[in-house]
């Protein structure tokens, strides 16, 4: 489920997600987030860049123009995003200084800018309320764009103007476009999809390739000569015992079952994450943005701490938190033989439609020359999800659509997975959790003014039609169940698909698995938590890193009651692995 929401430079990073094409797009598949009416994605980046150099500017007890300049003093390299984020302020800051002045509101400086419209036949969007009434907003933004008429000394704010338009966000969109624009690595010499290099679809995603020179060896791979001389599977497991005179990945290895893990998912999967001190003006700062390349190049998602694919350490703690749990660590805990045997093939606003066309063919397996998977096939969200309010049910997946999706998919994993893999189909979330639990709070973006609540929130995205989800983040508790309810049909042809195929395919077998959250809150609440603490709060739809965590728990629990074995049998040289080769190569 992608959601994608941006201060300046940075924030033009992240809701560029908006704004710039994605790789779905260009492939022909429908995104979740269209391009809004009322100024759409434009709207919504102006808005919140407004509201954070307002909050900033109160919570330092500084003027607009000194807010600004310290907001670009966060951004890291002074080539690049401080460089973009000083030409948009050399861009809009003249105008917006004055329109501030003027004690305009967010939405009326985006307004007065151009940036935000309002079409014929529309309301105006308003992203965070105002105490006072909104009964003269169209004559104010009327005198607030003749002050942006005076002083826009390059005539940039035109009525319309898309926010890919203007200095400095003009690059960072480029930017986005080009790193969003594969599922496979982006640096991978041999083209066997696997890379050295962690980002781009590298090692993050997927196991660390050993010799980016020679495509016969990478992760997974069954060992050539026992991995005598050398290792040929990137499990940091190869040399000869000088004691038995028999190669240690034999010795050590033989007969434990090694297999790997995959996931074909959306954004839950790949773990979208925009860090919460990013968008609150009293949290924002040079720290929060100390690993901004790493963050981007990874499409803002967190494949590394994700519930399938987590590899158990953070490096990130200035701006995720949370312990760090995924069906990964647990099978290589089982046998350290898998060690590097993960791929993560999830893209935000994947759905099962875009899934079957062209997604699923960035696995990389070899059915003669690869070990088995355990594949996990997760698209809880998006094919209820994409849309807008004008037509919430009209784009959604049909039942039938739904079945001849997943079997297309199917059929093609029989043509990849080596024998003896195993395929979950998961079934889709309930997403009136969102609602239920987050309605009533405070989103980050309004913390300091403590207003704009995670309703007004979702209703101004809805206004815009930029929503991920307008069917569950939504005030309208009727569409809300409307779209559990087909939910739970797209999930029932899942668990029928499951069901009548189990042993059909020739390499695997595939089971159902209903989807882990609804669990997971259980064990949480049961712990005395609270719902809304496995929710992203900057998105206000994804869960975060504690929610991935028990996720991981949960599948891993089901997985194994409903197929005994599937992740093989604990290596009872584990030890040994540990005290040879140490972090067996480690990832980055």
């Amino acid at each position: 489920m992608a959601c994608r929401l941006m201060t300046f430079s940075a924030l033009c990073v992240l809701l560029g997600f908006l704004v710039a094409p994605s790789a779905t797009e260009k492939a022909g598949i429908r995104t979740s987030v269209s391009k809004g009416i009322n100024g759409g994605v434009s709207c919504a980046v102006c808005s919140v860049v407004v509201a954070l150099v307002e909050q900033t500017s109160e919570f330092h007890n500084e003027s607009v123009a000194t807010a600004m300049a310290r907001l670009c003093s966060y951004l890291p390299e002074p080539d690049k995003y401080q460089k973009f984020c000083k030409q948009f302020v050399d861009a809009i800051g003249p105008v917006l200084i004055k329109l501030l002045a003027e004690d305009a509101s967010p939405d009326r400086a985006c307004h007065a800018l151009g940036i935000c419209t309002t079409d014929p036949g529309r309301q105006p969007c308003v992203s965070i309320p105002e105490p006072s009434l909104l009964a003269d907003f169209e004559e104010r933004v009327k005198r607030g764009r003749e002050i942006v008429i005076r002083h826009d000394r390059h005539g940039i704010f035109q009525a319309g103007i898309n926010i890919c338009d203007l200095p400095g966000i003009k690059e960072i969109c480029k930017l986005i476009d080009n790193i969003f624009d594969n599922h496979v690595p982006a640096l991978d010499e041999d083209h066997d999809s696997f890379s050295t290099y962690p980002t781009l679809r590298g090692s993050a995603w997927r196991g660390k390739d050993c010799d980016d020179s020679n495509p016969q060896r990478h992760p997974g791979a069954v060992p050539v000569d026992d991995d005598a001389s050398s290792d040929s599977n990137c499990n940091g497991i190869y040399g000869t015992d000088p004691k038995t005179k028999v190669a240690y990945e034999k010795e050590l290895c033989a007969g434990t079952e090694p297999r790997g893990v995959a996931v074909l998912g959306d954004s839950i999967s790949a773990h979208f994450h925009l860090p919460e001190n990013w968008f609150d003006a009293t949290q924002i700062s040079a720290a929060a943005f100390k690993h901004l390349d790493f963050i981007v190049e990874n499409e803002i998602d967190w494949p590394e701490m994700s519930s399938a694919t987590g590899l158990g350490f953070n490096n990130w703690t200035e701006v995720i938190q949370g312990p760090v749990d995924s069906v990964y660590m647990r099978l290589r805990e089982r046998n350290r033989c898998n060690h590097k045997d993960y791929q993560n093939i999830a893209v935000n606003g994947a759905r099962s439609g875009s899934m079957d066309s062209g997604i699923m063919e960035s696995l990389a397996r070899n059915q003669e020359t690869d070990r088995p998977m355990v594949v996990i096939y997760a698209l809880v969200g998006n094919d209820v999800c994409n849309g807008h309010v004008d037509d919430t049910f009209a784009h959604m997946t049909t039942p039938q659509q739904m079945r001849a999706n997943v079997l297309r998919t199917l059929e093609y994993l029989d043509t990849r997975l080596p024998k003896n893999s195993t395929v979950f189909l998961v079934g889709l979330a309930d997403g009136r959790v969102l609602y239920d639990s987050l309605s009533h709070r405070i989103h980050p973006i309004g913390r300091f003014w403590n207003r704009f609540t995670y309703s007004q929130f979702y209703d101004y995205f809805n206004c815009l039609q930029v929503t991920p989800c307008c069917g569950w983040m939504n005030s309208n508790s009727t569409v809300r169940n409307m779209t559990t309810q087909r939910a739970i049909e797209l999930s029932a042809q899942l668990q029928d698909v499951a069901a009548k195929n189990q042993t059909y395919y020739n390499h695997f077998n595939v089971h159902y698995m209903a989807n882990p959250i609804n669990k997971a809150i259980e064990v949480w609440n049961a712990k005395g938590g609270q719902t809304w603490q496995l929710l992203e709060p900057v998105d206000g739809f994804h869960s975060n890193q504690y929610g991935q965590a028990l996720t991981a728990q949960i599948i891993w629990e089901v997985a194994e009651k409903l197929v005994p074995g599937v992740f093989g049998p604990t290596n009872p040289n584990n030890q040994r692995i540990a005290q040879l080769f140490g972090d067996q190569g480690a990832y980055f």
